[in-house]
């Protein structure tokens, strides 16, 4: 059986926490032989910010920006693109994080040093933005046990699906992919990866909603 030809060479799959990007990434980074762009979980800051969110927001949210800086710059210097790159998130993410956690002194700051790197990291071909109700992505959470995970406050949660859902709303950067995930499984059900691979390997335009074949 020969593989599909994906018409785009950068892809970013965005979402909230626990949707299941990295997962896909992995997947599609396998199947296609491309190259994995997974961002650094290992904040140093990243416990503290959810043991108390407001005393840590702003360092947390600041080694976020420069590390995904660091690796999208990477991406360009080393001319990647001949093999499919698969980023686990896109950069406007770090907006998304910042207008949520942040004060208006802490943003006004972060956005003087976003809007100086932003221009200098590559537009993805196509954004994947995967959705889902925050009992499945606390579910999907609890599941994976990451220790400072076990801080996250449903609250939170709640209010970070909501500025997703309102960010991507408005997002006009590159086509988008919506993909609502609640009923689909990619690692256990090969039928869920193989219909997105197909939806995957036609032109995208604009912002479109993924539909599976067998439920459409």
């Amino acid at each position: 059986m020969s593989q599909p030809s994906l018409p785009f060479n950068y892809l970013a799959v965005d979402g909230p926490i626990g949707v299941g990007k990295t997962t896909l990434v992995e997947m599609l980074t396998r199947r296609f032989e491309g190259v994995k762009v997974l961002e650094d979980i290992e904040n140093p800051f990243l416990p503290g910010f959810y043991k108390d969110r407001p005393g840590a927001a702003f360092q947390t949210e600041l080694y976020f920006l420069l590390s995904r800086y660091k690796q999208q710059k990477d991406i360009v210097q080393r001319d990647m693109f001949d093999r499919l790159v698969v980023s686990d998130y896109s950069f406007q993410k770090n907006r998304v994080f910042a207008y949520l956690n942040l004060t208006d002194d802490e943003l006004m700051l972060f956005d003087k040093l976003y809007n100086l790197l932003e221009p200098q990291v590559p537009v993805p071909d196509l954004v994947l933005y995967l959705v889902a109700d925050l009992d499945t992505c606390m579910s999907r959470i609890k599941k994976r046990n990451r220790s400072f995970e076990k801080e996250m406050s449903v609250d939170y949660m709640r209010e970070l699906i909501d500025a997703y859902n309102h960010y991507y709303h408005y997002y006009d950067r590159s086509p988008l992919l919506v993909v609502d995930t609640r009923d689909l499984d990619f690692p256990n059900r090969e039928e869920d990866f193989e219909d997105l691979i197909h939806q995957l390997s036609r032109p995208i335009k604009a912002t479109q909603y993924y539909v599976p074949r067998s439920r459409s």
